[in-house]
């Protein structure tokens, strides 16, 4: 694509050319005017195909607050996975074996989130059919694919680094098995087996925590751009041995292309954002917020950061943990008693008396904050 075509003309020899930090900034901002551009369009087929949302909780009083999404078309995380496939094709090296396993993982889940969504939003015209997948066949799918990335990610980190780095000693090579520890210069190498689960936990984790997150006009897509902005910085750092080695960050050779992967799902939910952000237009559903959250987790795993996943995505951690607490707690007690309002706990904070833009301005500001710290643990070790 444009990368080779450019790669072609100045014969590899251009330096903003070959930064991947310059081509993660172009994927953003190629991203977010594909998007802005492309969007009424794909608002209007959603629209004519009748794929619109019609929430229902077990709570009167929320089903009362969310009336106003009803008839809002679903599915729009077609736009923002296909704008990210599209800069990824065009502008990062599509032969880095990262990129091509990144590819595998947003559209593996984004299919998943279609399938699922179809069948919800078209269950009304189905009489006796399902109204979606159920939670255990999406989580089958979800530690499927993130076992298999967490093998090969385990496996070419092996190969990568005695093909490209012969002349480290053997102690270095085992940067493929690092889990980089905020706070802690030297990190912890994992046993395989620890990394495999490890890599399944982060991608289904995170896959789902996006999932849950995705509940509120821009709530999901705010948090994932900033979320995604870090992982720009981080992807570029971690795949640069210099800058790697002065922060005492473990380096893994050819990771930084995932820094035109974190720019374009960046660029992408800015420019979904402009059509998502209150009162929404279109909605992302299973669609965007499953690819979106495992593309992340797999970076994180990709770059040894998975701690730092826990931190600069620590709302949709929050959003998580809601759900866990809440259910274990009613489960417990026999039904007798719950913790929040409702879950996911920014619908306890609009029962609580918050406005729609409020929460989601907050938790914006949470995500903000949460990215800040994040990126102060890279330099104090």
């Amino acid at each position: 694509m444009l990368y080779y075509l450019i790669h072609y003309l100045v014969g590899g020899q251009h330096y903003a050319y070959e930064n991947v930090l310059f081509r993660g900034a172009c994927a953003a901002l190629f991203a977010f005017v594909f998007v802005v551009l492309v969007g009424p369009w794909v608002i209007r087929r959603l629209v004519s195909a009748k794929l619109s949302d019609h929430p229902e909780f077990d709570h009167q009083s929320l089903n009362a607050l969310m009336a106003d999404k009803r008839n809002v078309p679903t599915m729009g995380g077609i736009l923002i996975i296909g704008t990210v496939l599209l800069a990824t094709l065009l502008l990062a090296d599509i032969r880095n074996f990262y990129v091509i396993m990144a590819l595998v993982c947003a559209v593996w889940l984004g299919l998943v989130g279609i399938i699922d969504d179809w069948f919800k939003l078209t269950a009304s015209r189905r009489s006796g059919t399902r109204d979606g997948l159920k939670f255990y066949e999406k989580l089958l799918f979800q530690v499927g694919l993130a076992a298999m990335l967490g093998y090969f990610v385990y496996r070419f980190g092996h190969t990568n680094f005695a093909v490209v780095d012969m002349v480290l000693q053997e102690e270095q090579m085992e940067t493929y098995r690092v889990l980089t520890v905020p706070f802690y210069k030297s990190g912890i190498i994992l046993p395989t087996a620890a990394f495999l689960v490890l890599a399944v936990l982060v991608i289904t984790g995170t896959s789902n925590a996006v999932n849950l997150t995705d509940g509120m006009d821009g709530l999901a897509s705010g948090c994932m751009a900033m979320c995604s902005l870090v992982f720009l910085v981080l992807t570029y750092i971690v795949g640069d041995r210099d800058v790697a080695t002065k922060l005492l960050i473990p380096h893994v050779p050819l990771s930084g292309e995932l820094a035109v992967i974190s720019g374009a799902i960046l660029g992408a939910c800015l420019g979904f954002l402009w059509y998502n952000c209150h009162p929404a237009r279109v909605f992302m559903g299973d669609t965007g917020s499953l690819p979106l959250g495992g593309l992340i987790g797999y970076i994180a795993v990709v770059t040894r950061q998975e701690l730092i996943l826990f931190i600069v995505g620590g709302v949709f951690v929050i959003e998580a943990l809601s759900v866990m607490v809440q259910v274990g707690t009613f489960k417990l007690t026999g039904g007798r008693k719950r913790v929040w309002k409702c879950t996911p706990i920014h619908h306890h904070f609009h029962l609580s008396g918050w406005t729609e833009s409020q929460v989601v301005a907050r938790f914006w500001l949470l995500a903000a904050v949460f990215a800040i710290f994040a990126l102060t643990t890279v330099k104090l070790r």
